[in-house]
C-alpha cells in the first residue's frame, strides 16, 4: 500500500538559487538511495520562498526505510550541502526538518 506524504519548509532567500541549481542535477546516488528506500512519484515545488515536496512511499518498514537513507553515506554529504539553504517552519513537530502536513482531500 502507497503511502502519501506532503511536506513544506522556507527556502532562505539567499539560499534559494543555490538550492534550485543543486536540484536541476541531484546526484546519482543519492537519487539510487531514494529508490532504494521506496520513494516513489517525488516532486519538490518552490513558490516564494517555500518548498513543497510531495511523494509516494511503496514499502512495508517507513521507519526503517528513513534510516537507511539518514545512514547513507552520501546521502548525508547531500543533506550537508542543502539543508543549510533551508528553514523549518516554526510549527514542525519536533522530529521533522520538513514538516509533514495533513492530506484532507485525495481523488483516485
Amino acid at each position: 500500500m502507497n503511502r502519501r506524504f506532503g511536506q513544506i519548509i522556507r527556502l532562505k532567500p539567499e539560499g534559494a538559487d543555490a538550492y534550485i541549481r543543486y536540484h536541476s542535477a541531484v546526484w546519482k546516488d543519492v537519487l539510487d538511495t531514494i529508490k532504494q528506500c521506496h520513494i516513489t512519484n517525488y516532486s519538490i515545488y518552490h513558490k516564494d520562498n517555500i518548498l513543497f515536496a510531495y511523494f509516494e512511499y511503496a514499502g512495508n518498514d517507513f521507519e526503517g526505510d528513513m534510516d537507511k537513507m539518514a545512514a547513507d553515506p552520501e546521502t548525508q554529504k547531500w543533506w550537508a550541502v542543502v539543508k543549510p539553504l533551508m528553514e523549518p517552519i516554526e510549527t514542525r513537530n519536533a522530529n521533522e526538518f520538513w514538516a509533514d502536513m495533513e492530506e484532507i482531500f485525495h481523488l483516485d
